[in-house]
Parts: C-alpha cells; structure tokens; sequence
C-alpha cells in the first residue's frame, strides 16, 4: 500500500521563473511524511517529537529531478516503505503532476532521541503500523 496526498505549488515554492525550486520539493517531502505519520500511520507526528522527544531525521537522500512543476501544479506525492529496520526506515517517493513524473527521491530516515540526538529503536507502535506500508506486503 502506498500513502498519497495531493498537493498545490505555491508561489513560496517558486523562483522567479515560476518553477519550483529545488530545495522546497525537500519542504513538501517532509510535509508528506508528517502527513503519512498523522494519517496514514495514524501516530501524530507533532506528539512523536513534542511529547515523546523522538526524531525521524534524514540521513540518506537521493532525488531524480525529472521534470519541472510550476506555480498553480497539483502535485500528486505517492510514498511507499521499501526496508524497516530496527531504527531506520527506507521510503521511496515520487511527486507526480498529472502522468508526468516530477520528482523521484529514496531516503532514510532514523528515529533518534531528541535529548542526545542518538539512534532509538523504532517505537512499537511505529514497527507495528509500518508493515501496512511495506513494499514486500504488497
């Protein structure tokens, strides 16, 4: 299962050329995170790093720009869990406009303390909700 949301480039998301620049589609990855988090794993991400001082950093990115997305572009995010780990996780996302291929990216991220900023393992509930999301559940 993978988890989509949509969403509209904003003129903050522009140059002045009117094409999203680059470091914001890294804004919109982890807004789609956050988003996988509240409503697809069903875990609030603010109460993870608030309440629960855990982080989810990312420590691996690598992104395949395919084509451009302008202002006024809805951007379909499709994210999917490729390898869970005692303290990372590895996803794979790709932002879509329309059948147009935008942006391909893999990243890893590690739950870490916020205290001492060191690897956790995963919480429980987090292993436990992952799998729904897990490439090889498919």
């Amino acid at each position: 299962m993978n988890f989509e949301r949509e969403e509209t480039v904003r003129f903050g998301h522009c140059d002045p050329a009117g094409i999203v620049f680059y470091p914001q589609y890294f804004v919109m990855l982890n807004t789609l995170v956050e988003d996988w988090f509240d409503r697809g794993l069903k875990i609030p991400y603010a109460q993870l790093v608030l309440q629960r001082r855990l982080g989810l950093p990312t420590v691996r990115l690598e992104v395949q720009f395919t084509a451009v997305s302008r202002l006024g572009d809805v951007l379909r995010q499709v994210l999917r869990v490729t390898h869970l780990g005692r303290t990372s996780m590895h996803l794979e996302s790709a932002f879509h406009g329309g059948d147009e291929l935008r942006l391909r990216v893999k990243h890893v991220l590690v739950c870490t303390s916020l205290e001492d900023h060191r690897p956790r393992p995963l919480p429980d509930d987090v292993r436990n909700a992952v799998p729904a999301y897990l490439e090889t559940s498919r």
